[in-house]
C-alpha cells in the first residue's frame, strides 16, 4: 500500500491541508471512520464527485482493497488513512471535516470495554475537535446495545439527534445511501439481524 499515491500509513503532515495539498480543491472532506474496505467511501466518492472522502483504519489489508479500487475506478476524490481513531485529531485541524460515517463498528458488548466503542465520550469529543459546527455523523449497526447505548450516550452528551432508524430495511423506501452495504452487513442481513441507523450532530 505504500506505493499508492491516495494512501497514507500511520503519519502524514497533512493537517489542516488535506483540500490545499492532496485533494487542490476546496471541497467539504466526509471520513469513513473504521472503514475496513471502504464500500462507503467508494460508494459516496462516486455519488459526490464535488466532495472529498478520507477511508479510515488500522488494518492495512482491508484499506489496501478500498485504496485499490479507488484507484482502478479513477476516484481522484478519495484518500486513505492507515491510523487507530484515536488518534484522529492528529491527522486534521478544527472544522477541518464536514461529515462522518461509521458503519458497522465493533459494538466492545463487554461493559468495561465501554470507552473502546466509536460513539463513546471518550471519541465524541475526539470529533469534536475536527468536525466543523453542525457536521453530521452517520451510524449504522445491527447491534442492539451499542445502538441503544449510542442513543443514551447522545442525550448525556447533549448531542443533536437528526434521524432514528431501528430497521433500515423495513422502511418501504430507504434512502439509496443508506442501503449501500458493506461485508458485515451482508452477513448481518443474511443471517436475519435488523440494521439500525442514526443520524446526529455534536451540538
Amino acid at each position: 500500500m505504500s506505493t499508492f499515491p491516495n494512501a497514507f500509513q500511520h503519519w502524514v503532515d497533512l493537517k489542516g491541508k488535506w483540500n490545499s495539498d492532496y485533494f487542490k480543491n476546496p471541497n467539504p472532506i466526509t471520513l469513513e471512520l473504521a472503514c475496513g474496505k471502504a464500500e462507503y467511501t467508494i460508494a459516496l466518492a462516486q455519488e459526490y464527485p464535488n466532495r472529498n472522502f478520507i477511508g479510515v483504519d488500522l488494518k492495512g489489508a482491508r484499506l489496501w482493497r478500498g485504496a485499490k479500487t479507488a484507484l482502478e475506478q479513477n476516484l481522484n476524490n478519495t484518500a486513505f488513512l492507515r491510523t487507530p481513531i484515536e488518534r484522529i485529531d492528529e491527522f486534521f485541524s478544527i472544522g477541518e471535516v464536514a461529515e462522518m460515517w461509521i458503519p458497522f463498528p465493533d459494538p466492545f458488548p463487554r461493559k468495561g470495554k465501554a470507552k473502546k466503542r466509536l460513539t463513546s465520550p471518550r471519541f465524541l469529543n475526539l470529533y469534536r475537535a475536527i468536525l466543523r459546527r453542525g457536521g453530521l455523523i452517520h451510524l449504522k449497526t445491527d447491534d442492539e446495545g451499542l445502538f441503544n447505548y449510542t442513543l443514551e450516550t447522545l442525550k448525556s452528551e447533549n448531542c443533536c439527534t437528526r434521524q432514528i432508524i431501528p430497521d433500515l430495511y423495513g422502511l418501504p423506501e430507504p434512502d439509496v445511501l443508506l442501503i449501500t452495504q458493506t461485508a458485515y452487513e451482508r452477513k448481518h442481513l443474511q443471517s436475519g439481524k435488523k440494521i439500525k441507523y442514526l443520524c446526529f450532530s455534536l451540538g
